[in-house]
């Protein structure tokens, strides 16, 4: 038994590996943001840092969210060149979280309660949100956070604190729930190292937002701090309950995270980890962080489930701890509601057959990406972007920078994504390319590639407008 932590583990890696995978090479990515974070990550490995050309001319990643542990992917970028890596890389770290979830249920509860912990966080709606959505940096914060949150809950108090604070190399809001995990350890356990830690976790995010972040930043201070703002009419302490719970869907997603745990998870105060999560999130002025789509959640599911095998520990050490009609209800119920939540997330793909099955348009699609020549500065679709973010100089086609700096354009004209363009938007556009100086090399099943006319001087493309971003932020 003292092997099934690693045995969920390597599951859950391989289910994550082939659903991630699959999903790029069916041309179920984009460049907003697989793209983006491969750009970056190439810039570690060949030495340039993080410039990130889809988010404009030499726009540097470190000034949009502060996240140098990125640069720990350049190694096995070195090996293999390809947004694979990342999707892996993801997977691996998404999946070995599972190991301390299980390892203290196992030791604590049993192998029932092990299983069903961990497997009920590997198939949490919050993370197939997220591995259905590309790839982000926060997923270097799930093990840790995972680490650090089992180790407050069997006292473990330096070593809960070493595992949170990397932290603040992952995200510039993490140093807040690293400054958590030490209120915690101040709250119950040994005060100088949650003195310590509180500080340090505090001023990390304090020096990334005022500092560094500005320092980096194309528009010389934080980007998103206005999600932050109330909006128009502000924010007040009087408002700011309601804030919390409305619209509805804030409760709505706050229920759907303590569902799969029977709402046991709110009986333990490791749940106060995820406070400064919840709250910056409730309190945006960000529909997109309300809801339960993207990678939002992920951090989150962890502490859940972690706070879950908590009550259930305490339950079988201290009889009294939760009625025993309840603790006896308890697994076979979480594991309902999360079998019950796979079909209305991402997961749900991988039990149809458009996931295993390769489409002629996507067979032609790779046969005309081939056609770009490596090194080419290429504008293309959303969904075509990290198809060439490997080998070419890539930029979206409609969005921030004008498709006219490029030499190839690649567009999907069949099966348009309706981002940053509209497809009439995306049409007009091309036929502007087409009148300007570009002629048409190859067309495929709606995927069609151009190349700018030899001596061709192609008039500028009209600036589109700047659309809201799907899953920035």
């Amino acid at each position: 038994m003292r092997f099934l932590p690693w045995a969920v583990a390597l599951t859950l890696f391989l289910v994550y590996a082939f659903f991630t995978v699959r999903r790029h090479e069916l041309l179920l990515t984009s460049g907003y943001d697989l793209g983006i974070f491969e750009q970056g990550v190439r810039g570690y490995a060949e030495g340039r840092g993080p410039i990130v050309e889809l988010k404009g001319p030499d726009f540097n990643l470190l000034g949009d969210h502060f996240s140098p542990v990125l640069a720990a992917l350049a190694p096995f970028y070195w090996i293999w060149p390809s947004a694979k890596t990342l999707l892996l890389a993801q997977s691996a770290l998404v999946a070995v979280a599972a190991v301390p979830i299980c390892r203290w249920a196992l030791r604590g509860a049993g192998p029932a309660t092990a299983l069903v912990a961990g497997l009920g966080y590997g198939l949490s709606w919050g993370l197939a949100s997220a591995l259905g959505f590309d790839f982000h940096e926060i997923t270097f914060a799930v093990p840790l956070i995972a680490f650090s949150v089992t180790a407050l809950g069997e006292r473990r108090w330096t070593a809960a604190a070493l595992w949170a604070a990397p932290l603040v190399l992952v995200k510039e809001d993490l140093g807040i729930t690293v400054a958590a995990v030490g209120a915690y350890i101040l709250w119950r356990g040994d005060r100088r190292v949650g003195a310590a830690t509180a500080v340090f976790g505090v001023g990390a995010s304090l020096l990334e937002l005022l500092v560094l972040l500005p320092a980096m930043s194309p528009g010389g201070s934080f980007a998103y701090w206005d999600n932050l703002s109330g909006g128009s009419g502000g924010r007040n302490l009087l408002t700011l309950p309601l804030d919390l719970v409305t619209p509805a869907e804030k409760v709505t997603t706050v229920l759907m995270l303590l569902a799969p745990t029977v709402l046991l998870a709110a009986r333990s105060p490791l749940m106060l980890v995820a406070l400064p999560t919840l709250g910056w999130r409730l309190l945006s002025n960000n529909p997109a962080y309300w809801g339960t789509s993207y990678h939002y959640s992920a951090v989150l599911m962890p502490i859940v489930f972690i706070a879950f095998v908590d009550v259930l520990v305490k339950a079988r050490e201290r009889d009294g701890v939760l009625p025993r009609w309840l603790a006896r209800a308890a697994l076979p119920v979480s594991a309902v509601v999360t079998l019950a939540f796979l079909p209305g997330f991402a997961f749900s793909q991988l039990f149809t057959l458009d996931l295993w099955r390769t489409p002629a348009r996507v067979e032609a699609a790779r046969s005309v990406l081939a056609a770009v020549p490596d090194d080419a500065r290429v504008a293309a679709s959303n969904r075509l972007v990290p198809q060439l973010t490997n080998r070419c100089e890539v930029i979206t086609f409609g969005w921030p920078q004008k498709w006219s700096s490029a030499e190839w354009i690649v567009v999907d004209e069949d099966q348009p994504m309706g981002w940053p363009l509209s497809p009439d938007k995306e049409r007009q556009e091309l036929a502007t390319a087409k009148r300007s100086g570009y002629h048409v090399v190859r067309s495929e099943h709606g995927i069609t590639l151009l190349q700018r006319t030899a001596g061709g001087a192609p008039a500028a493309a009209a600036d589109a407008p700047a659309p809201g971003t799907p899953g920035s932020g």
